[in-house]
């Protein structure tokens, strides 16, 4: 009885009300009954926890009179009528249900009434599809009618969406914000972009779900700007670099993909990868100790990148065509070397005994060779060297392959043009000339034994079926094969005449000084001038050429003007120093003059 005694409060508190839908007061009477002792407890500062109360149950029928009253306020929204019931009653309505936990069948019912409100006013128009001759249904200006009203309808009661969007995007800005700049401190690139990536998905999916399709680009946006477009820049210092040396391309495709949703993203991405191909790269080119390997560690560098663009990047022009100024600007920071050792590496691979490639590989290795060719700017160092290079394997017998050097040559000849390979193929054109005479050579008797007799009997010949022809011995392109005993057996080497002259030194001792072999073997300065001198003292020919030949048309010209139509015709790099020098040359020599009152002011001297 004293339970019953004590439920009874409570139950007609909440019965008591006109409506029947007001709160249950057992929080109020719970209040105000503690209010009574508030001040004892106070003063003694302890806390009685009292013992629990039942949950009142609630009245009868007070879920089907509740729901009543939901239905017909609903119904009045969809009507566009007004609502004869008070909407803060209504909404404690609610509150009480789900107390009680009720609110899962209610949310059935309230499901249930917006499906048949659509359904009704959708089935209307499927029993009158736009009749024209039927007196039984609507006619058609009827019908548009009633569409138009519906839209209107929609457009009216959008009105107040904006503005609560307005609202959401706000709380949505402040939230990202804030997270962008949370995670951005904890988490790796790799990792923030994931969180990135799901976070647009998912708004994508509520956009679907729960919201007007005009709220995803503004709400996308939204997201972009803070969780992307606030951090694009720390984003790429952070983890770029570790990115493209790892290779990880699936992180790669992700930062491109995101970079491309926001404005200036890819711009930014542009930059900083330039700056990571100038900065790998440099560190391959100026390094002397890794000139054995350049040239490799080039070409495995650009078969990355080249794979990078395709497959991360999507194939974008913008990103090719940086890369190739970024190989420009690395590979030219060290003048004349990467030429050389381009010409070198070409030389190991179209020298016999080189196993390492089929037919087809080697095609593909030229191929790439190439490539990485037309970044130089001293093509002419290349030239040298590969001339020499050339001459070597053709006349020691020691090429590949001849489909394989004419390939190289029809390469370069597409590249650089006929000038660049006339000489290149005037090679080939002497080497089958030089088989002829050497057959017809051998048909002439002769009584002579020692080699320089042989000489002057060939030159005798030669003149004899050349007439005009000046004949010139190329003595650091000879060769001989020298037989050697040693303690464990007989050798043969195949050498060059200067390293023929050393090895003979060694049958009259077992030690000589570099001195000494220098004044023994006569192999002076002259003849171990060095391929890049020949280089340079060739460049200092084409750049007076090109001086006479400008001021011989131009008759007077300034400085400024004659470098500036100098760079335009030269194709090597030339500092302008150098050229000052050529002109002062020139005008010792009395080819050109200067201008009396005007001493930057050139004449050309007839």
């Amino acid at each position: 009885m004293a339970d019953e005694a004590q439920k009874k409060p409570h139950l007609s508190a909440l019965v008591g009300h006109t409506n029947g839908l007001t709160k249950p007061a057992s929080l109020a009477a719970a209040t105000r009954g503690g209010g009574g002792g508030g001040g004892a407890a106070a003063a003694s500062k302890k806390l009685v926890i009292k013992n629990f109360r039942e949950r009142p149950k609630l009245p009868d029928n007070y879920t089907q009179d509740t729901w009543h009253k939901l239905h017909e306020a609903v119904a009045a929204i969809q009507s566009s009528t007004s609502i004869k019931y008070n909407l803060e009653e209504l909404y404690q309505a609610v509150e009480n249900l789900c107390s009680y936990k009720v609110s899962a069948t209610l949310y059935k019912q309230l499901r249930q009434v917006c499906e048949d409100h659509v359904k009704a006013q959708i089935l209307q128009f499927r029993e009158y599809p736009f009749p024209v001759c039927c007196t039984d249904s609507l006619d058609s200006l009827l019908f548009l009618k009633k569409i138009n009203k519906c839209w209107q309808d929609h457009c009216r009661q959008m009105v107040m969406y904006p503005k609560d969007l307005e609202l959401f995007l706000e709380e949505t800005n402040c939230l990202y914000a804030a997270e962008g700049q949370r995670l951005m401190q904890e988490r790796e690139v790799p990792e923030y972009l994931h969180h990135v990536s799901k976070r647009l998905e998912e708004e994508g999916d509520r956009v679907i779900t729960y919201l007007d399709h005009s709220t995803q680009k503004p709400l996308i946006a939204c997201v972009e700007k803070q969780l992307l477009g606030e951090h694009l820049t720390a984003i790429l210092q952070k983890g770029l670099d570790n990115l493209l040396d790892e290779n990880r391309i699936s992180d790669l495709t992700q930062t491109y993909q995101l970079f491309s949703r926001v404005k200036g993203g890819q711009q930014i991405l542009l930059q900083h990868w330039s700056e990571y191909i100038k900065n790998f790269g440099t560190t391959i080119v100026v390094n002397p100790e890794k000139d054995k390997d350049m040239v490799q560690e080039l070409l495995d560098f650009k078969d990355k990148v080249d794979h990078i663009i395709e497959v991360c990047f999507q194939k974008n022009e913008k990103f090719i065509n940086l890369m190739k100024e970024s190989f420009e600007t690395f590979i030219n920071k060290r003048p004349n070397k990467p030429a050389e050792l381009i010409a070198k590496y070409v030389d190991s691979k179209l020298r016999a005994g080189n196993k390492e490639a089929t037919d087809e590989e080697l095609e593909r290795i030229l191929d790439k060779i190439m490539i990485i060719f037309r970044f130089i700017h001293g093509k002419d160092v290349f030239e040298a060297f590969y001339k020499k290079d050339l001459a070597k394997r053709l006349l020691v017998g020691k090429s590949a392959s001849v489909d394989a050097e004419k390939s190289m040559l029809s390469k370069l000849k597409h590249e650089c043009g006929a000038a660049f390979t006339s000489k290149l193929e005037g090679m080939f054109k002497d080497m089958e000339l030089s088989k002829d005479v050497m057959v017809q050579f051998k048909q002439v008797p002769s009584d002579c034994v020692y080699m320089i007799k042989l000489q002057e009997v060939f030159k005798t010949f030669y003149l004899g079926k050349h007439s005009g022809r000046k004949l010139q011995w190329q003595t650091t392109l000879g060769h001989a094969v020298l037989k050697a005993e040693f303690k464990e057996g007989k050798k043969e080497f195949r050498v060059s005449l200067f390293q023929t002259l050393v090895l003979l030194m060694f049958n009259e001792g077992d030690e000589f000084s570099f001195e000494e072999i220098k004044m023994a073997t006569g192999i002076g300065r002259k003849n171990t001038l060095c391929t890049t001198e020949r280089v340079f003292q060739d460049r200092q020919y084409q750049i007076d050429a090109a001086i006479v030949r400008i001021m011989k048309m131009r008759k007077t010209l300034g400085h400024n003007l004659l470098v500036s139509e100098l760079y335009n015709q030269l194709k090597f790099p030339v500092k302008p120093g150098d050229l000052k020098k050529r002109i002062e040359s020139l005008i010792d020599r009395d080819y050109m003059e200067r201008d009396k009152d005007n001493p930057n002011q050139y004449h050309y001297v007839a």
